[in-house]
């Protein structure tokens, strides 16, 4: 993660404890990917950091939306984006995580001043970074067309998750629905809903970040048109519809609308 959004260190701590902050895309194709993103959501794709090893920021409007980079020497991009969940202190989250039962992949690591991160497989499977506000606390700009709009893992192992993200980042869980069809739960901070955690048949679990676009129809039609692909959907939600997609190089994301 690089650059500063304009925050400061006082803003970055009232991010709450388990809160999804930042996402970034490891990319197979720097270029194709710079081009697909910005025509999809009208970001605007910033130069790479040689610093930071070709790490570039997508922005809004001039403000931070989401981050990327390709292969790290001999390391492969695998096509996959990467929900941070904010910490106050990512080195004693990453020693709860691995307390129950979660594997570090990259241990904690300062970035500059702008925050320390570090990179865990939770106990379901599902990779996930962990992000210690320094200067920059992650996205600042929420439901507008081409910003966030909610989180949600899916695994085949709702209860072990639940577990892992309320014992690791001290959240509160709230059963939405539990049936043979559906199980869902909502996880919470302060009574403020952060993510969801679905239960769905996968062969790997998987953090799904939802961008909200104005028309989801229009939407759809771009990511084709500029060589993604859809997924499924749009299916309708109580709080509208949805739909998965995949980049021109099949990193998989969600699309949802109000209407």
């Amino acid at each position: 993660m690089t650059d500063d959004e304009g925050g400061d260190v006082s803003e970055a701590t009232v991010v709450p404890e388990g809160a999804p902050c930042w996402c970034d895309l490891w990319t197979s194709d720097v270029a194709a990917s710079r081009r697909f993103y910005a025509a999809l959501f009208d970001w605007e794709a910033q130069e790479p950091s040689a610093q930071f090893g070709g790490y570039f920021m997508f922005t809004r409007h001039g403000v931070p939306v989401a981050g990327a980079m390709g292969d790290m020497g001999v390391a492969r991009a695998d096509d996959q984006w990467k929900l941070y969940l904010s910490t106050p202190d990512v080195s004693t989250t990453v020693t709860r995580a691995e307390d129950a039962g979660a594997r570090v992949t990259v241990a904690p690591v300062p970035v500059a001043d702008l925050g320390v991160q570090a990179v865990l497989v939770d106990p379901t499977g599902a990779t996930l970074g962990a992000w210690q506000p320094g200067t920059f606390a992650g996205f600042s700009t929420r439901g507008e067309h081409g910003t966030p709009a909610w989180f949600q893992l899916h695994t085949n192992a709702v209860t072990s998750a639940v577990e892992f993200y309320r014992r690791v980042f001290r959240l509160d869980a709230q059963v939405v629905a539990d049936t043979p069809d559906v199980r869902s739960t909502t996880l919470t901070s302060g009574g403020v809903a952060l993510a969801g955690i679905l239960e769905v048949t996968v062969p790997t679990a998987r953090w799904f970040t939802y961008w909200y676009v104005d028309d989801i129809d229009v939407a759809l039609a771009r990511v084709t048109s500029l060589g993604g692909g859809v997924i499924d959907g749009p299916l309708h939600s109580p709080y509208g519809p949805i739909a998965t997609v995949s980049d021109p190089c099949g990193a998989r994301f969600k699309l949802s609308s109000a209407s």
